[in-house]
């Protein structure tokens, strides 16, 4: 079996794919929509038919990529049936198999960390993709979308630590660099779940974690209740879905992930919107940008086309947010600020140019417009 494990860095998501090398079919399981064009490279590259996409439950960190996957490619798609997500092509229970090829995947319901939460088992290669479930040396939080701790002991206990030993146990997230761990590891050293732990201290551990909500919950629920399909996604719409997988966030600011910019720059027209002396600065600038700062952007958009996509960008996404709204507002169709800003860009190692601007709006190495 061919098998990729995949990493989104803001969320911290891992995105699988497994395929049949004779058959080229293929599942992905738990893609993230940030990262849909990395995704389709892969799966052209690989030559790989994409049969499937499963979601292992309704994440509330990021916004899936499963609906745009499935009408862009015809594969499937799949949820636990107590995910509320009626979009999906399968609404899966307890038992139910999915073949892709010659392999075959069992679904196991895993509730507690949310209601609908599954684990996708590849029996015929020892993998399991646990979710939220089980993490490496930990679990998901069950204090939101009818999360239980009680409930979540017994899924993993009974339908996780029941596999063989050896069985290789792949997570939707981990946030220390581990990738992948095995029944046996975490029946042994999981400090939540292993070691012998009790319900009653597994449900006194939970309820002491005190931990803050996801900052995308609000957008992320209800965004994958649809298969990640927004607003302008079924409207066949203007910021999004037709030019860029553009995410809203809970401000409304259009939003791309720089990986995207990264690959796509010269197709676009792209602003920095900071000073003079921040596109000089330590942060530097991204090379093929053209400088218009804030206070004069307004000023330029009369020679600009509002049919050309456009990409904003400042320090960490707080006046690029305000420049997105105000081309939308000046009837700009395709708008985005990056995500995060120079401040991400930095910390992904990409890389930045400190040449100086040729002037107040005129254009970058792309040329649009």
């Amino acid at each position: 079996m061919l098998f990729r494990q995949l990493f989104d860095r803001e969320s911290s998501t891992y995105t699988y794919i497994l395929a049949d090398e004779e058959t080229r079919e293929a599942v992905i399981i738990d893609p993230v929509r940030d990262q849909l064009d990395r995704d389709l490279q892969i799966l052209e590259e690989l030559e790989v038919e994409l049969a499937w996409v499963l979601e292992t439950h309704i994440h509330a960190d990021h916004v899936t990529s499963s609906g745009l996957l499935r009408d862009r490619l015809g594969a499937r798609t799949a949820v636990s049936r107590r995910g509320g997500a009626d979009c999906a092509t399968m609404q899966v229970t307890h038992g139910d198999r999915i073949t892709f090829g010659r392999h075959e995947i069992e679904v196991r319901a895993t509730p507690g960390h949310t209601s609908g939460c599954v684990t996708y088992v590849a029996h015929d290669v020892g993998k399991a993709f646990t979710g939220d479930a089980l993490l490496i040396r930990g679990c998901g939080r069950t204090d939101f979308q009818e999360g239980d701790s009680e409930t979540l002991y017994d899924s993993v206990h009974g339908q996780i630590f029941s596999l063989p030993d050896r069985f290789e146990l792949y997570p939707a997230h981990d946030y220390k660099g581990r990738t992948v761990t095995t029944v046996a590891e975490e029946k042994r050293f999981n400090p939540r779940l292993g070691g012998g732990r009790t319900k009653a201290e597994f449900v006194e551990i939970m309820e002491n974690l005190n931990l803050s909500y996801p900052k995308k919950i609000d957008v992320a629920v209800p965004a994958n209740r649809q298969c990640g399909l927004l607003g302008q996604d079924a409207e066949g719409g203007t910021s999004g879905g037709d030019w860029a997988p553009v995410v809203r966030g809970p401000d409304g600011v259009p939003e791309l992930a720089p990986d995207w910019v990264a690959r796509h720059k010269d197709e676009v027209r792209l602003v920095d919107v900071r000073r003079q002396d921040e596109w000089e600065g330590e942060l530097g600038h991204v090379d093929g940008a053209e400088l218009v700062t804030l206070d004069v952007l307004e000023e330029h958009l009369g020679a600009w086309d509002p049919e050309a996509p456009v990409v904003v960008y400042c320090k960490s996404g707080g006046r690029s947010g305000k420049a997105a709204k105000l081309l939308e507002g000046k009837g700009f169709q395709r708008v985005a600020s990056m995500a995060g800003g120079m401040v991400r860009w930095n910390d992904e190692s990409r890389p930045i140019s400190r040449a100086p601007a040729s002037g107040q709006g005129a254009p970058g190495a792309a040329g649009c417009g």
